[in-house]
């Protein structure tokens, strides 16, 4: 990896984003990256859980690098209609990374420190739980260049937090500083500097490690339909769901280390 850092330790997948001299900007290499290793993280059976943070930039993500910008605005194709055919299926190739994220069975822990810019704000929305440095601030930026956020931010957003809210923030670019992304649901809590808020959600990271790996990959896959899915739709697939996976071992494990008063030991 040119552009990320990994590690794994106790089953906490450890991913850093590696482009301290430019603030953690995504490149292409970048892009590709980040589908690929949580691709590879969704399959590997030892991770039960990721930690996603800017490590020693000043900036968690400066957003989009505009060279990777530049280049999916230019191209030397004459038809007017296959130019712009090229520009989705680039936009699509863009898309795909967040996505990634999104869709990776294991839940998804991202840490903000510094600036969470434009790109940046794309990538947070796509995981499960959002902390941040009081310090910190976010920005769709998108706006103060001419362009719509495109990756998935007017998409996800308006799920976590109001329309009126989502709307202020596209519209006028303006900086949400980690209190205030705190009170509006951005994050679910800010700290008052970075190492605190890392050792609390490595703290938070091992407490789901601990817990059924399938439980926790169903409770994702579910919570992720029901947010794009009426009530009952949710329901009727939930206990098609469980018709499914509730028999499985862990259930077993889990009845008998209560009975045992003991800690559970689950396979991965």
């Amino acid at each position: 990896m040119q552009t990320l850092k990994l590690s794994i330790e106790n089953h906490i997948a450890h991913v850093i984003l590696n482009r301290p001299e430019k603030a953690n900007a995504l490149n292409q290499s970048a892009w590709d990256e980040i589908k690929e290793i949580f691709e590879n993280l969704d399959e590997n059976p030892e991770v039960r859980v990721i930690v996603l943070e800017g490590g020693e930039s000043n900036h968690f993500c400066a957003g989009i690098d505009l060279s990777l910008l530049m280049s999916v605005s230019q191209t030397d194709i004459n038809c007017e209609g296959r130019r712009r055919e090229k520009v989705r299926k680039d936009v699509f190739r863009l898309q795909a990374p967040i996505n990634a994220i999104e869709n990776c069975s294991k839940p998804v822990l991202v840490a903000v420190h510094g600036g969470c810019i434009g790109g940046g704000v794309d990538v947070i929305c796509a995981c499960d739980m959002r902390y941040c440095t009081e310090d910190a601030y976010f920005t769709i930026r998108e706006i103060d260049m001419g362009m719509v956020a495109d990756l998935g931010t007017l998409q996800r957003l308006p799920k976590l937090i109001g329309d009126g809210l989502v709307r202020e923030m596209a519209y006028t670019g303006r900086n949400v500083d980690g209190k205030e992304a705190e009170k509006i649901g951005i994050v679910n809590r800010a700290f008052p500097d970075k190492s605190t808020m890392m050792e609390e959600v490595f703290k938070i990271a091992a407490t789901i490690a601990s817990k059924s790996p399938i439980s926790i990959r169903g409770t994702k896959h579910i919570l992720l339909h029901t947010r794009d899915h009426s009530v009952a739709d949710g329901l009727n697939y939930m206990a098609t769901w469980n018709a499914a996976m509730l028999l499985s071992n862990d259930l077993q494990e889990a009845f008998m280390a209560k009975m045992q008063k003991r800690e559970s030991n689950f396979e991965d």
